[in-house]
């Protein structure tokens, strides 16, 4: 199609009204300046209710969809652009795609005196989208439930060949369709997930910390995290570190990820919490292979913690055992 002249359309259809309906129509849909103007807004100017300013605009419609024929190829090919989406686009896209970044409003107003295409105006799950019709939109709706529901399961961002592996459709469709969603986004490294996941939307420093020992996949120091995350203050790095409990200090200065199997407290309570797990006494061999895959920290450390009587005793094959359950 060759390009448009959207200011010769807009005012060949706005050629039949009166100064009144072309000025409701020019500023309810932001066709001279930017921005689209409320029916309030319009209505306090001309002294009349809101209501009344909506019967005036219908009028004007009324009069402007006959003119609106000649354009028919305009209308069409929007469709066809829906179709190509799979019959849902983002609004902000889909206008883009027509209007360009000067005449989307134009191209907007085009849409709604037209009427055959469905609208979503927006709510806290998705923006607001264009569709073929409701129907489309309501078949878009469910799969992208089913959609976070699958992501809700992998819990973790995943590729969007992953994505297609679960719902197979063209790549471009589903790259659309994910685009809706206020609840799934993609990260820099173009993984998809829920935007509440820190590794999709993270928020402060905690959550680069976390998105990065993920990424490394082993512990680090805490000087260390704060060249990866490229902060200037490692000590700043270090008091984040100690107050979230996703993180475990496992060495000096050294910390690993609570759901990598970590679990916090000083090497005596890792102990503990090895021979609870086990469920029996436990050989100073077993033990220090179980606290060393937990805490960087020497073998006499281990040995000296299992010498405190007040928490171990050894029984008659001389295995260790706690005092008390913890």
């Amino acid at each position: 199609m060759e390009k448009l002249n959207f200011q010769k359309i807009i005012e060949e259809l706005i050629s039949p009204l009166n100064p009144k309906e072309k000025e409701v129509i020019l500023r309810r849909f932001g066709l001279e300046k930017k921005e689209r103007e409320t029916l309030e807004a319009i209505g306090k100017d001309f002294g009349i209710c809101r209501e009344r300013v909506r019967q005036i605009q219908n009028k004007a419609f009324e009069k402007m969809k006959e003119r609106l024929k000649d354009y028919k190829e305009i209308l069409e090919k929007a469709k066809v652009l829906l179709e190509k989406a799979g019959g849902v686009k983002k609004e902000e896209d889909f206008l883009f795609e027509i209007g360009g970044e000067e005449y989307q409003n134009h191209f907007y107003f085009m849409l709604k005196l037209d009427g055959s295409l469905f609208r979503f105006p927006g709510n806290d799950q998705f923006f607001a989208c264009w569709a073929v019709d409701e129907k489309t939109f309501k078949e878009h709706q469910s799969f992208i439930k089913k959609l976070i529901k699958k992501l809700e399961e992998i819990k973790k961002p995943v590729k969007l060949d992953e994505i297609l592996e679960f719902f197979p459709m063209k790549k471009e469709i589903l790259e659309a369709k994910i685009k809706t969603s206020k609840l799934i986004g993609k990260n820099e490294d173009g993984l998809y997930g829920l935007k509440e996941w820190p590794e999709i939307n993270p928020r402060g420093i905690r959550d680069k910390i976390f998105i990065a020992l993920k990424k490394i996949g082993k512990p680090l120091h805490f000087k260390e995290i704060a060249v990866v995350i490229s902060h200037p203050n490692d000590h700043t790095v270090h008091n984040e570190l100690i107050k979230d409990p996703r993180f475990v200090l496992v060495g000096r200065g050294i910390y690993a990820l609570r759901e990598w199997g970590y679990f916090p407290g000083e090497v005596k309570d890792v102990i503990l919490k090895t021979l609870q797990r086990a469920g029996r006494p436990m050989t100073k061999e077993e033990i220090i292979n179980e606290v060393t895959r937990q805490r960087l920290v020497k073998k006499s450390t281990i040995l000296m913690n299992l010498s405190n009587r007040r928490l171990f005793k050894r029984d008659e094959n001389g295995r260790y055992f706690p005092v008390q359950e913890i």
